[in-house]
Order: C-alpha cells, then structure tokens, then sequence
C-alpha cells in the first residue's frame, strides 16, 4: 500500500524567550509513514509536537533538517496541494458570512467557477449535515460543533484524497465530538485517507487503523491498534452486586483485584490464564448477583501511558548522562 504522507529525521528548533532567546527542539529525527486509506490518529500530550508535525507536512512551517511528503510529492508542492484537505485547531473564519457564501468564496480559491462552484459548495454541506436554514445563518451564531462542521465541510470542498484534521474535537461537548466522529468515519467509508491529532484516547481508539504516538518531539509507538495491543493483558474482570464484605475481604488475598465500586457492586479481576468460571460459582455460592464478565484486554490507554513511560526513563537516563561526564572527567584527572 502507498504511502499518502512521509517524514524522514524530520527536526524543528524554535527559539524561545525574549532577552535571551535559547533554542528549543519541538521535533527530534522524526520518521514515519501512513499508508493509503483509513484513518490514521497521531497522538500525544500537549506539547509533544503534533501540530507541528502537520504544519511541517503542509509547508506551513519550514523544518531546520529532515524532509516531509505528501501524496508522493515534497510538502508544499502545488498539486499536492489540490489533492488534499486541512482544517486547523482553532479555525477562524469570516463571521459576518453564510456557510453557503463562505463555502462558495473556497470552492473559488480552488478554481471552481460558476455553477459548478456552488455546487461543490452545496455538496460539502450535505457532507457534514448542514441543511436549510442553516446554511442562511452567519457564522457568529454557530456553535463550536457546527463551526467545526464548517471547518470539514471547507477540508473536502475540493473533493481531496487526503484529510489533515489538527484537533479536531478539542473543546467539543460530548454531542459534537459525535458527530465530528461520524464525520471522520463517513469520510473513512467514502474512501479517503484522514489524518487527525488529538489527545483523547478514547476518540483515537474509536476511530483509527493506525497511530503514531509522540513525546517531546520523538515517535515513541507506531503501528494498527491490532498490533499494539496484540497480547492483550489476559484474565476476566467479573463484576457483581449483593457480594458479603467477608466474601470481598477473603477473595483480596487469592485474585489479582477486588474494587468496591458504585452502587454496593465489586469489580473483581482474574489475572492470567485463569478461567472465571470456578469464581463466577463460588461467588453465586456466597449469594452474589452477577452483573457482567468480560475479559481483561491492552487498551490504548495502556499502551499510551507505557510508551511515554519508556520515553521518559529514556530522556532521564540520557539527562543523568550528560550531567555524570563532566564528574568523570574530573575524576579521571
């Protein structure tokens, strides 16, 4: 499968601070691709160097070393350009204007004419669900959630094969991260690629074929959600309800787990190869209701948290390096 976007040792230095400006490294050897087709989520915390990454594919910024590709082409190349859609974290658009008349004003930046533009214009709102008068309404009485519609709606007018969304669902109410998530899976479904980052999990693992996950500008984690959770933590978690305090105290000392959670109910987990079966009986037994069961699995919660764990040690031991050198040199001496 081709690759719709590629980065190679890709690095970018900022200076920071006003009397004395020191140079700060948002991006460090940054190297990856993604493939053709799906939806491909690059993940981290604040300042791991999302946003950057996507300016430096759309040429918005210029890297200090590396190189950057889009749709085969370097970044900033023209028809790559005609070949793909963005919107920015916090869009800011002409609010005195209609989505239709802003819609129409991008279709014309692409070089659509007549009808034919407003057309476009029409079929991206369809797109996105905005209907009637909708449509006729200035952007300054939108919400968030229908801004963020418009902002989509602007990344596809040109029909593109490649999606770039920068945070797409960042400050959305429960209600709009929906449905800006059936927006990513609709555009999924109609055969392009979208590239979106963010840092709630939750929504990647929702969404994604395939993730990045950054850390102070490195790529600590790469690869589908199958492969990096394959394994999975094994065991069953087995929740009930009417469960003795006794029957929860003696249980503590023989299973991995045992979590008194809401409404007098008891999460209780079987670690490893161990079947439920012979717990579920017991705890019947000793008069308990049974809630649920399901098996213990690697989230990508869990994996998350493990790789900037690694990255951490890695970046202290690195730190502790530099500052025993010069100890030694003065030892040796």
């Amino acid at each position: 499968m081709s690759a719709v976007a590629r980065v190679d040792r890709l690095t970018k230095d900022f200076r920071v601070g006003f009397w004395r400006p020191r140079p700060h490294r948002a991006l460090d050897a940054l190297s990856f691709e993604i493939p053709a087709g799906g939806v491909f989520g690059l993940l981290g915390p604040n300042g791991a160097g999302k946003s950057t990454t996507l300016k430096l594919l759309l040429d918005l910024l210029r890297p200090t070393s590396g190189r950057a590709e889009l749709l085969g082409k370097p970044s900033g190349d023209v028809q790559a350009r005609q070949r793909l859609g963005f919107l920015p974290e916090n869009p800011t658009f002409y609010d005195q204007l209609t989505a239709e008349e802003l819609l129409t004003y991008f279709a014309g930046l692409f070089g659509y004419r007549g009808e034919d533009r407003r057309r476009r214009a029409a079929a991206a709102l369809d797109q996105v669900g905005l209907n009637g008068a909708d449509r006729k309404r200035p952007l300054r009485q939108y919400s968030k959630g229908m801004v963020q519609r418009v902002g989509i709606a602007q990344a596809i007018v040109n029909d593109p094969e490649l999606v770039i969304l920068d945070e797409p669902m960042s400050g959305l109410d429960p209600l709009g991260r929906r449905e800006v998530r059936e927006l990513i899976i609709r555009l999924r479904d109609e055969g392009r690629t979208v590239l979106f980052s963010s840092h709630i999990l939750s929504d990647a693992e929702t969404l994604c074929s395939g993730v990045g996950i950054l850390a102070k500008g490195q790529l600590v984690a790469q690869g589908t959600l199958a492969e990096l959770t394959r394994g999975g933590a094994g065991g069953a978690e087995v929740v009930v309800s009417d469960l003795p305090p006794s029957v929860a105290d003696a249980l503590a000392r023989r299973v991995a787990r045992v979590t008194r959670i809401a409404d007098g109910r008891y999460s209780i987990e079987v670690a490893g190869a161990a079947r439920p079966e012979p717990l579920i009986a017991e705890l019947a037994a000793a008069g308990a209701t049974l809630v649920s069961v399901a098996p213990l699995r690697t989230t990508l919660e869990d994996v998350f948290m493990s790789a900037l764990s690694k990255a951490k040690e890695r970046a202290d031991g690195a730190e502790r390096s530099r500052g025993a050198g010069p100890e030694r040199s003065r030892g040796a001496s």
